[in-house]
This record gives structure tokens, sequence and C-alpha cells, in this order.
């Protein structure tokens, strides 16, 4: 793999969709953990994919500029990326809020974070190769 301006051309499109998906995340997170009053891992967890689905979408079409017919397929192999992503950010959300007992949004600050590196590697050589 060359990192050349193409890859951090495509590495920049893949965080703006990223950010965007952050909001996506946190407000679901939100409306399910404060309004819902459901569990916190579920409710990341429902956060998680929501924003997952959006990302497909976007990355599909501006950062990737997929043009695999074969959409289910693609969208299937996304979304399993996103899925080990989420154990991930789940694993680090819980090592970050239940053991070093920090706030849970900082937390899920960091836990994206390292979710993304996984999510754009896996999907640049897997989903969209």
């Amino acid at each position: 793999m060359v990192i050349d301006k193409f890859f951090i051309l495509k590495f920049l499109k893949f965080g703006v969709v990223g950010f965007s998906g952050v909001f996506v995340d946190f407000g679901i997170t939100w409306l399910c953990k404060e309004k819902a009053k459901l569990n916190k891992y579920l409710s990341n967890a429902i956060g998680f994919v929501c924003a997952a689905t959006s990302n497909y979408i976007l990355n599909r079409i501006w950062t990737f500029q997929s043009e695999n017919a074969e959409v289910a397929t693609e969208y299937g192999k996304f979304m399993l990326v996103s899925a080990i992503g989420l154990g991930i950010n789940s694993l680090t959300l819980y090592l970050l809020t239940d053991k070093l007992k920090w706030n849970f949004y900082l937390s899920k600050i960091f836990a994206i974070g390292v979710a993304t590196l996984w999510n754009f590697f896996a999907n640049l050589m897997f989903t969209f190769k």
C-alpha cells in the first residue's frame, strides 16, 4: 500500500464521513440511553449500527466511489467490518468507563477513534478493494 495524495484524500474523506457518523451515533445513543432508558451498551450498539449504515452509504458514494453492482454483498462486508469495529468500540468503552471510571461520553469519543482506524483500513482492503 502506497501512501500518496490519493490515499490521504481517501482517509480525509473517510474522516469527514465518520465525523458525520459521530452525530448520528451520539444522537441515537443519547436518545436510547437518556430518553428510552436503555442499557448504556445496548444504546451504544444501536447508535453505532445506525451510524455505520449512514457511513456505508456516504463512503460508497463519496469516499470509495464504489460501482460494485452487488450492493447487498458490499453492505454485508461493510457491516461485518463495522461489527468488529463495534466490538473494538465496546471493549474500549468498557475499559474506560467501568475499569478506569471515565465519563461515558468522553470514553465514547476515544472508543470511536480507536474503531475508526480499524474501520478505515479494513474497508480499504476488504470492503471496497
